[in-house]
């Protein structure tokens, strides 16, 4: 028997919760499949905290709930988070094309969401030389795949980069820890229910501001891997742009579209 459960809302409400892990329990589950965004993942863990149910995540977009043992349930408008190996998915499924039809304004406010994962990586309270190097990587992932999404929001080799950033961001994430952007974040979006990619996306350059000061060398890399990846791009676009006189046609064939 298989049960098909539709009703996600974000920050998962506590209420929200228990009527999922009823269903999935009233319909004898023996595995859950999570496909969606942070907020349907987070349902899913938030089944399997207490179920101890296998969890296979297929994300639709860059949230990165999926490679992390963090689950978070909202109750009286107070957003819990806390770590739990048995929540992390079993399986995880990354496909381009599942994210393809994903709305501009969501696509980018989700990552820069998992840029915030990456930043917050490197001064968290288990940041090491791992961590910080995995969160750098993605960052620069992700600032290479979100200009190329913005310019062709069905380009799906900026979408694979963008989920290759994806997990980097949550494998550091999870293993540094969270720090004060994402407190921040969950504060306001548990109390005045914010949009999750969106409060992040503003927030973001704020904490950024207050902590780079006291973590020069982290944000002497992070800005080293910023610059990079803008030089790249700034190179990639020379080098479209450029023509073969004779023929007038690319002397580089175009990024592949589709």
């Amino acid at each position: 028997m298989s049960v098909r459960w539709t009703e996600v809302a974000q920050h998962v409400p506590v209420e929200l919760a228990y009527r999922a892990r009823g269903a999935a329990q009233e319909g004898q589950a023996d595995l859950l499949v999570a496909i969606g965004g942070g907020s349907a993942i987070g349902l899913g863990k938030a089944i399997a905290l207490t179920s101890h149910l296998p969890l296979i995540a297929v994300p639709t977009t860059y949230a990165g709930s999926e490679a992390t043992d963090m689950w978070g349930i909202t109750e009286n408008h107070i957003k819990t988070t806390g770590p739990a190996p048995h929540v992390l998915p079993a399986t995880v499924v990354y496909d381009s094309e599942l994210s393809a039809n994903l709305p501009l304004e969501i696509s980018v406010s989700s990552g820069i969401n998992a840029l915030a994962h990456c930043v917050d990586s490197l001064w968290a309270p288990r940041a090491d030389p791992i961590n910080q190097a995995l969160a750098l990587e993605g960052a620069r992932a992700l600032a290479t795949a979100l200009p190329g999404i913005v310019e062709d929001p069905a380009d799906r080799s900026a979408r694979e980069q963008a989920l290759y950033g994806c997990y980097l961001e949550a494998v550091s994430f999870a293993s540094a820890g969270s720090g004060l952007h994402h407190k921040i974040c969950h504060t306001l979006g548990g109390a005045f229910n914010l949009p999750h990619a969106q409060t992040h996306a503003v927030v973001l350059p704020h904490v950024l501001a207050l902590n780079a000061p006291g973590a020069p060398v982290a944000s002497a890399r992070l800005a080293d891997a910023l610059a990079q990846t803008r030089t790249h791009n700034n190179h990639s676009t020379h080098e479209d742009r450029t023509t073969d006189q004779s023929t007038n046609k690319p002397r580089h064939p175009p990024r592949r579209r589709r």
